[in-house]
């Protein structure tokens, strides 16, 4: 039996229901539930249909709700979030990951320093030098920055002392160390050096320091010898008057060479470098093996920060004045004696002081005649340092027999002898230096010319009462 319901547009669901009721008995079968019964009216593939006409059916509803979705997502970017934030995530994971190994590899380094630190500590220091063939020293010297202030006494000069330092009559033997470090402090203060670079003073006593601790105890190339040169070189800038011909930079260049001129001299020179094929000689080609090394040293220390006196200097001259005290430092070495001193006879009698070349090869020529100038000194002051210069010509020689290579006749201890060392080397390589410097600087004859004559003198007057001694014993 088909029942068939019609009704308006217009009915309201309660009307609806009212006639579905009527026309399917259910208010009489049910009536104490009437109130409380839900209708549905199913189609025949079993979807619900509405019989409220107001009721958006359900296709309307997909739409709509489309159409909300898409309007949310217009205006909130909610998948552009979503891949945001899900690469946010994923950079967040990696950076943890690559946080979590940088704290392992901290750890490490960490632990790698305590043992370095450990293991410099059990063996009393390393110094910063180029290790030889053989082992020069067994003393535990280092190269190391200090960052506390300096502890060696502060020392009062006296106004004798302050004189004394201008004469190459300084007497070199009469003072410690820390007295030494505070006179080369002194000097760079009364160059005008300090105020002139803008060095820090503190920096200064700890590049000394560093310069002290790096020159090793040797017989005669130590730290009385660097010293020795060093007030020689200040005596030479004083007597000449170079501070009212040379520029302050060529003042600095002059004492700095002369300070650092033996850094780290092993005691043995480039003839046995070379014979014995050390790593200085293979390192340097055989050219100036220990002059390059000193060189070396001597920037090694300056490129601390808390040893670097040149800290406040334009980069353009600083590398001036590091290619000019290496120019220095490497002239130093005696197999380039004779092409030093010819190229400065050439220019002597024509001196220009405006002309670079020309006072280039004089301050090469000033930090020789510093770096052998013992003999200008009195006698009582220069003698001993013949004496420590033979004990390390001996040393060497041994070890040169030792190890079967060529030995010098001057350095032999069984042929040579004080006079015999000395005279020839003041007759022919001192005097003719010094006595070229007195054409442009006629007033060292008398302080500095001179005792070498005397001192060429002395030693020719014991040569011959050796020489007597040795007739008689025949």
């Amino acid at each position: 039996m088909k029942c068939y319901v019609i009704f308006s547009p217009h009915c309201s669901p309660c009307d609806i229901k009212e006639l579905l009721c009527s026309s399917s008995n259910i208010a009489r079968l049910f009536s104490c539930f009437y109130r409380n019964t839900a209708i549905l009216l199913i189609d025949s593939e079993g979807a619900m249909i509405s019989i409220d006409p107001t009721m958006p059916k359900e296709d309307m509803f997909q739409n709509v709700l489309s159409q909300v979705a898409e309007q949310f997502s217009r205006a909130f970017r909610i998948n552009e979030l979503k891949t945001e934030v899900t690469n946010r995530l994923a950079m967040l994971e990696k950076r943890v990951e690559l946080e979590g190994l940088k704290v392992v590899e901290i750890e490490k380094c960490k632990n790698d320093l305590k043992k370095l630190r450990d293991e410099m500590t059990s063996r009393g220091g390393v110094r910063v030098n180029c290790n030889c063939k053989y082992n020069f020293t067994d003393d535990g010297k280092k190269l190391s920055p200090r960052r506390d202030v300096p502890s060696y006494p502060k020392y009062t000069l006296s106004q004798e002392t302050i004189e004394a330092l201008k004469k190459p009559t300084f007497d070199v033997w009469h003072w410690e160390h820390n007295e030494m470090l505070s006179c080369l402090e002194y000097m760079y203060h009364d160059l005008g050096l300090v105020k002139e670079f803008n060095i820090n003073p503190i920096t200064l006593k700890r590049w000394l320091l560093g310069i002290q601790e790096n020159y090793r105890d040797n017989p005669f190339h130590n730290f009385r010898h660097c010293f020795c040169v060093s007030q020689m070189m200040y005596g030479m800038i004083h007597l000449c008057n170079l501070q009212e011909r040379l520029t302050m930079t060529d003042m600095c260049i002059l004492m700095t060479a002369a300070v650092c001129h033996d850094l780290d001299h092993p005691g043995y020179n480039n003839t046995y470098q070379i014979n014995a094929r050390t790593e200085l000689a293979v390192r340097y080609n055989d050219i100036s093996p220990l002059e390059n090394h000193h060189c070396a040293v001597a920037f090694q220390i300056i490129s601390m920060p808390e040893c670097n006196i040149f800290a406040n200097v334009e980069p353009d001259s600083f590398k001036q004045i590091r290619q000019a005290i290496i120019t220095l430092i490497l002239a130093t070495d005696m197999a380039r004696h004779g092409e030093i001193l010819d190229s400065f006879k050439q220019k002597v009698d024509n001196f220009d002081f405006t002309n670079e070349e020309h006072v280039k090869c004089l301050k090469m020529v000033l930090i020789k005649c510093c770096d052998i100038s013992n003999e200008v000194r009195p006698t009582e002051v220069a003698e001993p340092w013949v004496d420590c210069l033979l004990e390390e010509y001996f040393i060497q020689s041994d070890r040169e027999k030792s190890e079967g290579l060529p030995v010098a006749p001057f350095m032999d201890r069984d042929k040579v002898t004080k006079p015999t060392a000395q005279i020839g080397f003041i007759k022919f390589v001192l005097i003719p230096m010094f006595e070229t410097v007195m054409k442009l600087f006629p007033q060292i004859e008398e302080i500095m010319v001179q005792p070498l004559r005397d001192s060429r003198d002395h030693y020719e007057e014991l040569k011959q009462i050796d020489d007597a001694m040795s007739e008689v014993t025949n």
